[in-house]
């Protein structure tokens, strides 16, 4: 997933508090703490490694989910994708305008805590039915964790500090994703040879109780967000979109699912759509990728997950580690020449994405596969930097929230297809178990060369209006 925004995070602050300026003096903000907003970053970056941290263990369960629940690729890849998003269809936005209206430490809480213990009993599940039913409503409760810490950390940190808190924000991707698979790998070679248990009548296979395990911490932070001091809102500039005062209920509901933010996006939608259909083909690569990573390596090479989780956990940490630091300077170099750095190093960074997804699965060696995957992880995270800053950099303050949850919602909806698409492409296309590799190659060689485009499209319409917003102070 797209993290934080890191740098251009300091540059779009500013321009908020310019553009909640007016021509009466006022006093000077009051920030929290420093104690008190660290330890707040703190907890949603713990959150955050829970978060990616659980789907990544599952994503390294997909092998034996599917053999032991007598599996097709097209329903393996449907449980990890479509499964965990058919709630949050109805209800993610709306559980994101929560950001917007009420303590966001309460909000992150709840998120967190759903997460957990809806984790921990799919690990009880006997079906494949009531395995899809313990992970509908897993995307929901983690659709306001990204708009609500966004927005808390924007208002707890002043302009000169916020790019430091943003980076930080990053070790909890990059612990998620690369401890995941070393503790996951790790907790597979040890249950391996478990056999299936008995609990209260259920039958509970010996990977099963991993799920509940990794699931149960998230209770925990839950309480932590507790703890946070809840930082006083930054007040909506003087002409931001608001329903009327005198408007009936069914307009304030609107507005409470999107309504305004949408027609925000709608009013800039030449820099918006691309941005948006680029995150969203991008997204459905990346995630299928994830998924099927482990998959792949089993059947292509024959390694098992614990050296799976090794190598590939190692790799991924360099690679992240590299692709946050060059995702600043990369866009710091390009913003002294281009006001559109932003969109113009996602599109970079895209097409080196691009290559190393379509290279990878043909390798001979499993090594270099994952080398190359590593490699793509790295242009990833480094283009997600200037992509989410993108966003933020013109999205309107008043609804900052919900038009952030907008955004993800593509790189949720459209990510969670990914495992799904190339579940579908491998069982009815390519037909054979053990030619997986083929289904990642033609994935990639159709959706990230088009998001690539779409990127590039976005640059001018983004340059535009990035000198609109300096041109009104902003």
């Amino acid at each position: 997933m797209a993290i934080a925004p890191a740098a251009a995070a300091a540059e779009m602050m500013a321009g908020e508090e310019l553009a909640g300026a007016d021509s009466a003096p006022h006093p000077a903000r009051e920030w929290p703490s420093a104690p008190a907003a660290y330890w707040a970053l703190f907890v949603i970056i713990l959150a955050t490694f829970l978060t990616f941290f659980d789907q990544v263990v599952f994503g390294m369960l997909a092998q034996r989910i599917k053999v032991d629940f007598g599996l097709t690729d097209s329903q393996l890849g449907f449980l990890a994708g479509p499964a965990s998003i058919i709630c949050y269809l109805f209800v993610g936005i709306p559980l994101a305008r929560l950001a917007d209206i009420f303590p966001r430490k309460f909000v992150l809480a709840g998120g967190v805590a759903i997460i957990g213990v809806i984790t921990a009993f799919g690990g009880l599940a006997q079906t494949f039915a009531q395995f899809v039913g313990s992970r509908v409503f897993l995307a929901a409760g983690g659709s306001a964790h990204a708009p609500a810490s966004y927005s808390l950390l924007a208002d707890a940190f002043p302009p000169r500090t916020l790019t430091r808190a943003f980076a930080l924000l990053q070790f909890g991707f990059i612990g998620g994703v690369t401890l995941g698979p070393i503790v996951g790998g790790m907790l597979i070679g040890m249950t391996a040879s478990w056999g299936p248990s008995t609990l209260f009548g259920l039958h509970i296979f010996g990977w099963q109780w991993i799920m509940v395990w990794v699931g149960l911490p998230g209770v925990l932070v839950a309480l932590l967000f507790l703890t946070v001091k809840e930082p006083p809102r930054l007040a909506p500039h003087a002409d931001a979109l608001q329903p009327p005062v005198d408007a009936p209920l069914g307009r304030r509901i609107l507005t409470f699912t999107g309504l305004d933010a949408v027609r925000a996006i709608r009013a800039k939608r030449r820099v918006y759509y691309p941005l948006f259909a680029g995150l969203a083909l991008s997204a459905i690569e990346t995630f299928g990728l994830q998924f099927w990573r482990v998959p792949f390596m089993i059947r292509s090479f024959g390694w098992h997950e614990a050296q799976i989780g090794a190598v590939m956990g190692s790799m991924l940490l360099v690679a992240s580690l590299l692709g946050l630091l060059l995702g600043g300077i990369f866009v710091e170099w390009l913003a002294k020449k281009h006001k559109d750095a932003n969109v113009r190093a996602a599109a970079i960074l895209f097409g080196c994405v691009a290559v190393c997804s379509i290279l990878s699965p043909l390798m001979s060696n499993g090594y270099l596969s994952l080398g190359l995957m590593s490699l793509g992880t790295m242009f990833g995270i480094a283009g997600a930097v200037p992509q989410n800053a993108a966003i933020q950099r013109v999205a309107p303050n008043a609804m900052r929230g919900q038009v952030t949850a907008i955004y993800l919602f593509m790189f949720t909806f459209f990510g969670a297809m990914g495992s799904f698409t190339v579940g579908v492409v491998q069982d009815y296309l390519i037909g054979v178990e053990a030619d997986l590799w083929k289904a990642l190659v033609i994935t990639a060689g159709v959706l990230l060369p088009i998001a690539t485009l779409c990127m590039v499209k976005a640059i001018r319409p983004y340059r535009e209006e990035v000198e609109a917003l300096e041109a009104e102070g902003r």
